[in-house]
């Protein structure tokens, strides 16, 4: 089992979202966060003062599936969130040792 856990621009999720569903993954949980990469933040202008933005407000997907439908979901996500400017997020692809279900006690690629 793999968790797919990518971090994207909030204004890209319903399109993740919609990609996700068409190629059958049942669900995701989504977290909001703050951070930056490269871009290392942004200034605004409120008022006539000038402030600096360092931490860029992000929305962190987490997806636990199959080993063997891992490739798909990432292209998926990359399809959908991809903008082709700054921002555009990371995804990460880490081992899932173990998931159960805590309804059923349905263990491994079952439980997701």
């Amino acid at each position: 089992m793999k968790m797919i856990v990518a971090i994207i621009q909030p204004h890209r999720l319903d399109a993740v979202r919609e990609a996700l569903t068409a190629i059958g993954v049942d669900g995701m949980t989504v977290s909001e966060v703050r951070g930056y990469g490269r871009q290392r933040g942004h200034t605004e202008i409120y008022r006539g003062a000038e402030y600096t933005i360092s931490f860029i407000p992000k929305l962190k997907l987490e997806v636990a599936i199959a080993d063997s439908r891992a490739a798909d979901v990432v292209t998926a996500i990359t399809g959908a969130a991809r903008t082709g400017k700054i921002g555009d997020g990371k995804i990460f692809t880490l081992d899932l040792e173990a998931a159960l279900r805590v309804r059923t006690g349905e263990s491994g690629d079952g439980a997701l």
